[in-house]
């Protein structure tokens, strides 16, 4: 699943803002919640995947400056754009991951904000995203991760471009699992785990590309 399908999850289109995202999913797990639909198979199937969009999302959505800026980031309008995201999230919305293969799974702290940008370096950041998103959803991975690694470079203090070079490491892992190529699968998992190491969602991830890697290999 790319980036595209799991904001369609939401309701939502592509480069939606965080606030939308956890907006959207808010109001879609009080419908799909296992508990307000008991022996529902379709509701809980649906819940299982919105949970998995929104754990995704959270980690690499732009904040509203930013999205407000992009062309697409206007939420899909059976969502209602102007819903207020809770200041805490109820428990059910996201459940807790229990790792197994990585032994010790890190709290996710509170980010320091990302460095004020310049109008020049917020176009490059934007234009970036969005090129981004093309090259994962059509499995350019060496070229996705080449962009985020130049990018890295130019902004090394930003937060959420740290947290795209982490995924794009850990997409490309996982496809070089399916092609089989083990030990450097390994390699860009866990320059995931270490390019962002207090992001849950992406540990979740990677937990699960190494629980696959055992039972396959």
């Amino acid at each position: 699943m790319d980036i595209a399908d799991y904001y369609r999850q939401l309701g939502l289109r592509s480069g939606a803002s965080l606030s939308q995202v956890k907006a959207s999913y808010r109001q879609l797990a009080r419908q799909y919640h296992p508990d307000v639909n008991p022996g529902n198979e379709e509701a809980k199937s649906k819940f299982i995947a919105i949970t998995e969009a929104y754990k995704f999302l959270v980690s690499i959505a732009p904040t509203d400056a930013a999205a407000s800026k992009a062309p697409n980031s206007t939420q899909n309008s059976t969502q209602n754009s102007t819903q207020k995201p809770p200041a805490t999230a109820p428990k059910s919305e996201e459940p807790p991951v229990k790792p197994k293969t990585v032994k010790v799974t890190p709290k996710q702290r509170q980010n320091p904000p990302s460095e004020v940008l310049s109008a020049t370096d917020e176009k490059l950041k934007h234009d970036s995203y969005l090129q981004l998103q093309q090259l994962l959803k059509y499995e350019k991975f060496p070229r996705a991760i080449a962009l985020v690694e130049g990018l890295a470079q130019r902004l090394p203090e930003d937060l959420e471009v740290r947290q795209w070079q982490a995924i794009s490491y850990q997409r490309w892992g996982r496809y070089l699992i399916g092609q089989k190529q083990v030990d450097k699968a390994r390699i860009y998992l866990k320059k995931a785990v270490k390019t962002d190491p207090h992001n849950r969602a992406l540990w979740a991830e990677v937990e699960r590309d190494f629980r696959r890697l055992e039972q396959i290999y």
